[in-house]
């Protein structure tokens, strides 16, 4: 699209995305009597809460909102993060909790552009866990931060009352390195510029709701969870400063990233729907429970937007990357409307991709 009315989109369609913009234009607000899970769900209820409650509250320590604050020690950016994880069940095919935490920690470091070096955890553990349960995620938590190359240097436990935390709950901060080579930001998205995923979506999401025997559906897809570090190194050194934005599609999915990223940039951003990679089980299972994958929840796999003259390097860099086999394009950066994603359909037609409303998939990470 180009800047003014694009002959393409009907008058009708101008008008909708019109109301839509000015819509989108207006302060969030928190208004909300009570929390709901969709608050938690990455998705509008989410930034809402973010924008309307703690961003007002807290100042400017937050903004601009990212995966990681970047702090400056000296001579050097220090990248910091926290998150909490609350998945149910606690082992799921693919991963455990345990290992949960720790990459997904890791990946928000390294979508900053940082080089995951500590953590801490916290645990808050339910009582009657068995003790069996706990040295498995304490082992689990060991083998995931040895295999991303950090080290678990400060923790804490608490124990809450039967029935209070499912089991066991997992609270994370993690310090990492900026690396020199790039500066990916939020707001760093430029028109022209190439949308990538580092593979195949929806797959963590997909694979907690079967291990949880809800539709009684029986699959072989697996969580996705992995540290994304080796593939961001690989981007840095292909395609450095020309790499312009990184963020994890953890909850709400891709279509959460790209409008997050979209609305920071001021950006609008075009979709080909067929260039997305799903598998077929998880596009079967999203079909059935009437989910869009593009929706559903990673824990490792990233949404890189580079320039276009680099868009090829950083691809084949991805794809050189265990788990990065099924890295594609999908899309572009364009200028209009701002601040919307717009889905290019395999039946050629157009339609927005708006932000999560509701939550779906709930206690997935």
């Amino acid at each position: 699209m180009t800047s003014g009315r694009n002959p393409v989109v009907s008058d009708r369609e101008q008008r909708i995305l019109g109301i839509i913009e000015t819509a989108r234009s207006k302060p969030a607000r928190f208004r909300d009597e009570r929390v709901t899970m969709a608050h938690g769900a990455g998705g509008k209820a989410t930034q809402t809460m973010i924008e309307g409650l703690f961003v007002p509250a807290f100042g400017s320590g937050l903004a601009p909102l990212a995966d990681a604050a970047l702090l400056r020690v000296g001579d050097e950016q220090i990248a910091m993060t926290t998150d909490a994880f609350v998945v149910k069940p606690l082992r799921f095919p693919g991963g455990s909790i345990g290992e949960l935490a720790v990459n997904g920690t890791v990946n928000d470091l390294a979508v900053a552009g940082a080089r995951p070096l500590a953590l801490s955890v916290a645990l808050v553990l339910e009582e009657g866990l068995e003790a069996d349960a706990l040295r498995l995620e304490v082992g689990a938590i060991a083998a995931a931060a040895e295999a991303a190359g950090v080290r678990v240097v400060a923790g804490d436990t608490k124990v809450v009352e039967r029935g209070h935390a499912d089991g066991m709950y997992i609270c994370t901060t993690g310090l990492g390195r900026r690396d020199p080579r790039g500066s990916p930001a939020p707001d760093g998205v430029r028109r022209g510029d190439r949308i990538l995923v580092s593979g195949s979506i929806g797959e963590h999401g997909t694979a907690i709701m079967l291990a949880r025997g809800e539709l009684g559906l029986e699959s072989s897809v697996e969580s996705d969870t992995r540290p994304l570090w080796p593939a961001v190194d690989a981007l840095l050194e292909a395609a450095g400063p020309a790499l312009r934005c990184l963020r994890d599609a953890t909850r709400g999915g891709v279509a959460s990233v790209l409008n997050e990223i979209a609305r920071a940039s001021g950006v609008a951003m075009l979709v080909r729907e067929g260039d997305v990679p799903v598998l077929p089980a998880v596009a079967g299972a999203a079909e059935l429970l009437g989910i869009d994958p593009m929706y559903v929840a990673n824990e490792g796999k990233m949404v890189a937007f580079v320039a276009p003259d680099a868009a090829q390097d950083a691809l084949a860099a991805l794809r050189s990357v265990p788990g990065g086999e099924r890295a594609a394009e999908i899309g572009e950066v364009r200028t209009e409307p701002p601040g919307m994603v717009l889905v290019e359909t395999a039946f050629g037609g157009r339609r927005v991709m708006d932000q999560l409303v509701g939550d779906p998939l709930p206690r997935i990470c």
